[in-house]
């Protein structure tokens, strides 16, 4: 059991509770009571001062479940809300009765233990979700879904209003949900307004990817839809889901992808790249975690001049961050808590990574996606790829001298075309 103690207009933890709970009670003059007045057999309950609830921080509202708070004549001193679960969830709730129509007894003393009355947890946290969930089936419904088919879908990293329409449809539509972890995918599913029987839900992840690949498969012949999510983002990217659509395809089954949220992609787009960078990336991922084989690793990044895409985890950022200062002044990007209310995105020197992390101690919480910049590709006038394009661009017509160059060069086409522009322009 949790407790919470209601003291003036603020809900306040007490008895060691994590500060996980967010949710503060505001005053708000054109809203509407918190809590009604109304009768009981044991008291009369009078309203609190107009309130209305603010998500703090994190943007999270509790979801609290039917047949948990009332109130007894038993007295503490201040009044005490137990709950059996305290749970915050990702999303914004637009409900000013929040407890509903519940007794509270005159002079400041009263005993929180079970109303009946209060709404059940599921509709408070799907509610602000449930026109999303109207208008993706009337958005996607259109479109054919096959059975016997593995749809492969993309979930939010941080913020839940980034999941996709057509997402919303399929994992209402499927008969079975693989999820990497089936109490964080339930919590999720719930938020949208969405509800698995028991018999619904199937585990898939790295430690047992190929043995339930099996049942999918099985499942998937017997006309089944089965869709699979990661705990956040889109599967197969540095989390499970890579194994389970090959298996997938090699028993001669459809896989079919629902795109939507990557940190990946979500920082590329954001961290931007100099104009002379035009030879793509590569995705790296996470490094090893032992000491000695992280540094190799990064002896290898420096000699790879793309750019190049890492993840990290809170825990092991600052080890990663040490490591990197191995590349000196080469620019990286660190975006942390993508999409999140304290999302962070800062380009600094390798060299300087620790120090950035160091100047603030919140640096150090969130999952963290970065990137290594391409490195500046210095020209010698006499090197092998000038002294090429200037051979064949007196032979042929620049684009065809460009194309040439790069099969026999293996350099990126745009990187020569730029080069071969600014030697027909003598610089």
């Amino acid at each position: 059991m949790q407790f919470i103690a209601l003291k003036r207009d603020h809900i306040k933890a007490t008895w060691g509770l994590l500060a996980q709970f967010q949710q503060e009670m505001t005053r708000c003059k054109h809203n509407a009571s918190l809590f009604d007045k109304c009768d009981t057999r044991q008291s009369t309950a009078v309203a609190l001062p107009a309130a209305l609830t603010h998500l703090h921080k994190y943007q999270r509202a509790i979801g609290i479940a039917h047949d948990q708070i009332y109130f007894t004549a038993t007295p503490p001193r201040s009044p005490i809300i137990a709950l059996h679960q305290l749970q915050a969830l990702g999303l914004q709730m637009t409900q000013r009765a929040v407890f509903g129509r519940i007794p509270f007894l005159l002079g400041g003393s009263a005993h929180v233990c079970a109303c009946p009355e209060l709404v059940h947890r599921t509709s408070l946290m799907s509610a602000n979700f449930d026109s999303a969930l109207s208008a993706a089936h009337a958005a996607a419904a259109t479109q054919n879904y096959p059975t016997g088919t593995l749809y492969v879908v993309a979930t939010p990293i941080g913020n839940l209003a980034d999941i996709s329409l057509r997402a919303l449809h399929v994992l209402s539509l499927c008969d079975t949900l693989a999820c990497e972890d089936t109490r964080h995918s339930q919590t999720l599913l719930r938020a949208y307004g969405i509800d698995k029987s028991a018999s619904q839900w199937l585990a898939v992840h790295q430690h047992n990817e190929a043995e339930a690949a099996e049942e999918v498969i099985r499942r998937l012949q017997a006309g089944q839809r089965v869709a699979y999510v990661s705990d956040a983002g889109t599967p197969a990217v540095s989390d499970p889901g890579a194994r389970l659509a090959w298996q997938v395809q090699s028993a001669g089954l459809r896989v079919v992808p629902m795109p939507g949220a990557s940190s990946v992609t979500a920082l590329l787009s954001a961290c931007g790249t100099p104009a002379h960078d035009s030879s793509g990336f590569v995705f790296v991922g996470f490094l090893p975690t032992k000491a000695t084989e992280r540094t190799h690793a990064v002896e290898l990044l420096g000699q790879e001049p793309r750019t190049q895409v890492l993840l990290e985890a809170p825990h092991r950022i600052e080890a990663l961050a040490s490591a990197l200062g191995a590349l000196g002044t080469r620019p990286v990007t660190v975006g942390r808590e993508l999409t999140k209310q304290f999302e962070e995105i800062a380009t600094v020197a390798a060299q300087d990574l620790t120090m950035w992390i160091a100047a603030n101690t919140q640096r150090t919480r969130g999952e963290f996606a970065l990137v290594i910049h391409a490195q500046a590709q210095t020209r010698a006038a006499g090197s092998d790829n000038d002294r090429l394009l200037k051979i064949l661009m007196q032979e042929l017509p620049l684009k065809t001298a460009v194309k040439v160059a790069a099969e026999l060069s293996g350099e990126a086409k745009n990187a020569l075309y730029d080069r071969a522009l600014e030697l027909k322009a003598g610089t």
